[in-house]
């Protein structure tokens, strides 16, 4: 394996642990990092990919932790809409988009760290938009799990129900659209020999960010998911101009 492919598995390692432990995912850090070895396009795919295998390790992890109500109100219109969003990158400069949601989501954190003792209510009305926003820019930027966990956040779960709930939501997420960016070639023989390391990557990673989350409090685990969420996005704010 090339040296380069090495350090993308080891930040792969880094991505999913910080995602474990922020409770969204690893797609905020690990998209960014994989753009500094693959096309964009390939990005995506490769990051849908790992992502089912993340999700998997999650939901074994932290298996008695899913709320159902919110997991289906919330999920549902993320699965529905992440296939559009997918479908749509074939036609729309998802860079440009990605910068818009950048300053977005940073403009949310601030809101959020402020407010911080304020509770989103679980309604019907927004759990299905944060469904849909999270899904559609799942699938068009490759990245959606800030934004639900943005909003699992504000609802203030239990972080075993936080995490657990994530994953089951984020599993049908990235089951669709791996196959609609398969399908549209994104993905490539290439580097398939890179999917067992990923696997081990999502199980080992998921694995250690448990470890860490024994020892963090429920109210310290929602400073970190609004903190990370917010230096990532800067992060990629800053990387869409240089």
């Amino acid at each position: 394996m090339e040296t380069k492919y090495i350090l993308f598995i080891i930040l792969s390692l880094v991505s999913e642990v910080v995602g474990t432990v922020s409770g969204f995912g690893s797609s905020i850090l690990f998209v960014p990092l994989a753009s500094l070895f693959f096309d964009f396009k390939t990005v995506l795919s490769i990051t849908a990919i790992f992502h089912v295998f993340s999700n998997l390790s999650k939901l074994v992890l932290f298996n008695k932790g899913i709320n159902k109500d919110i997991a289906l109100k919330l999920g549902i219109p993320a699965v529905l809409f992440v296939s559009i969003g997918a479908y749509l990158t074939a036609y729309i400069p998802a860079k440009n988009v990605e910068l818009v949601i950048g300053i977005c989501l940073v403009a949310l954190s601030i809101f959020m760290f402020v407010n911080f003792n304020k509770e989103l209510r679980q309604t019907n009305h927004n759990l299905y938009l944060s469904g849909i926003f999270s899904g559609f820019v799942a699938g068009i930027a490759g990245s959606g799990g800030a934004i639900r966990g943005l909003a699992l956040a504000a609802f203030q779960l239990e972080k075993a129900a936080f995490i657990a709930t994530s994953a089951i939501i984020d599993l049908g997420v990235d089951l669709s659209r791996s196959f609609i960016y398969i399908y549209n070639g994104y993905f490539t023989k290439t580097y398939i020999y890179l999917i067992p390391f990923l696997i081990g990557t999502s199980f080992l990673g998921s694995y250690i960010g448990k470890l860490v989350l024994n020892r963090v409090s429920d109210k310290v685990f929602r400073y970190l998911v609004i903190i990370i969420v917010c230096i990532a996005s800067i992060i990629q704010i800053v990387k869409h101009f240089n």
